[in-house]
């Protein structure tokens, strides 16, 4: 009899379904009984995100991306979130996108180097910490970076936030630019990231990320967001952009409308460090290293606050500029300004934006 591949509703576990059986009605869901927790469930077709797409907006389509890889007999995974404790918490995805011809290098590195940081450096326990990955060995659904996934990470980020919470977003894989249609953009353009499965599922829009994470923030809380992508300078729709130039002298843009929705919090602090503007480019590179690939922002960030402990966040960016700027003059071609990796030069040029203006060389960072 032949079969087809799906997965129990109850555990997750991939069983075996008869083909003949849809034949009859029964093309969604199918009454199974799964040997893994021996229950009576509906064992549903498998998502497959990367099935061609003929109106795949960029970043370019990757193609079919490989099966989930098989669930193991042991163990088994809930497939409920743990629930959110403690005054510091952190979300952290790392997208590869499989062995494509747009896949990256350097973005399971950056996650991985963040939580290290994160939990040696700053103190952020291990149980706080949550982080989906397209890492061929994950096992669990749940850590997987499909766009369901990511949104309930994030609506578990700022579950039950109160005064003194430090809440960290970090994000490596692709960025895109979309028309914004509500009028609520400057440069008429909403930004997004890329989900494991976008192509099937669609991006997460700026909009969706400032409601979810930025708007909820109480007073007293904080939220530093670091995003390694593409198109990233405005990807939590803050106010406030700040601009910065080779001499350090800075201003701030104000990028409210009255006409659009209020994009602040009620009261907290959020601050976005954004790996280039909105119609800037990123990529992961091997110039810092000489050997692992990182993405240019994450590595510079991590670097910058390792070496200083109490900077402000004009210190920062002038830190991590200088960083990415000494590997533009040794690798870049003909000394300009760019990072290299194997295949194509990105300009970087690290941005910064936030819920409210300060001076960015007296506000010291508190994560």
């Amino acid at each position: 009899m032949a079969t087809r591949r799906a997965r129990c509703s109850k555990c997750g576990r991939a069983i075996l379904v008869p083909i003949e059986l849809e034949n009859y009605g029964y093309s969604t869901s199918i009454t199974m009984i799964c040997s893994g927790c021996n229950s009576q469930g509906f064992s549903q077709q498998p998502n497959y995100p990367f099935l061609n797409n003929n109106n795949a907006p960029p970043p370019p389509a990757y193609g079919r991306r490989q099966s989930w890889p098989q669930t193991p007999m042991a163990p088994q995974y809930s497939m409920t979130p743990p629930s959110p404790y403690g005054n510091k918490r952190a979300v952290l995805f790392g997208i590869s996108y499989g062995s494509h011809a747009n896949s990256l290098k350097g973005s399971l590195n950056d996650v991985h180097s963040m939580k290290y940081f994160l939990t040696q450096k700053l103190g952020f326990p291990t149980d706080s910490i949550r982080m989906l990955t397209d890492e061929p060995g994950e096992r669990n659904p749940m850590r997987i970076p499909t766009k369901y996934n990511m949104r309930m990470a994030m609506r578990w980020l700022v579950e039950g936030c109160q005064p003194g919470d430090s809440l960290v977003l970090h994000f490596s894989g692709h960025g895109s630019r979309e028309v914004d249609y509500s009028m609520d953009e400057v440069d008429g353009y909403d930004e997004a990231i890329c989900p494991v499965d976008y192509e099937s599922e669609g991006k997460i829009l700026d909009d969706e990320i400032n409601a979810t994470i930025v708007r909820p923030l109480p007073h007293g809380s904080k939220l530093h967001a670091v995003i390694d992508t593409c198109f990233s300078g405005t990807v939590l729709d803050l106010p406030f952009m700040c601009r910065v130039n080779r001499k350090g002298y800075y201003g701030w843009e104000d990028h409210r409308n009255p006409r659009a929705a209020y994009k602040g919090t009620r009261g907290g602090l959020a601050v976005c460090i954004s790996a280039c503007d909105d119609d800037g480019s990123a990529a992961d590179t091997s110039a810092f290293s000489g050997m692992e690939s990182a993405g240019a922002l994450t590595y510079s960030f991590i670097q910058a606050m390792q070496v200083e402990r109490r900077l402000t966040y004009g210190q920062l960016l002038n830190a991590m500029r200088s960083t990415i700027r000494g590997a533009r003059e040794e690798y870049g071609p003909n000394n300009q300004q760019y990072v290299m990796d194997n295949r194509q030069q990105y300009a970087h040029e690290p941005q910064l934006s936030c819920s409210e203006k300060f001076d960015i060389y007296s506000k010291p960072i508190a994560m």
